[in-house]
């Protein structure tokens, strides 16, 4: 008689893949770039996160993506100021 508690086991297959000529184990999903990914095998958790995060800012990228992006962004607002028809001239003296 059977362990109504116990759970049945899969059936396993001793398969190999006809065509494949790759390195590894063919059956592994893994994306190209997840070696160069800083997050992509990290663990669980916010205090891991957390350092994650502050080591990614540590590291120093482009030196003037700061410079570009308030550059762009007062570009967009400006533009969205223009749209909705502001007038600027409440921020100047008279």
């Amino acid at each position: 008689m059977r362990n109504p508690l116990k759970l049945k086991k899969n059936k396993t297959f001793n398969y190999s893949p006809r065509y494949y000529k790759g390195d590894g184990s063919p059956f592994k999903i893994e994306h190209k770039l997840d070696k160069f990914r800083s997050t992509a095998h990290t663990k669980r958790g916010l205090k891991n996160k957390f350092s994650s995060a502050m080591d990614d800012l540590k590291v120093e990228g482009d030196r003037n993506l700061k410079l570009r992006l308030l550059v762009i962004v007062a570009i967009l607002l400006l533009l969205f100021l223009f749209v909705i028809d502001f007038d600027l001239s409440i921020f100047l003296n008279p």
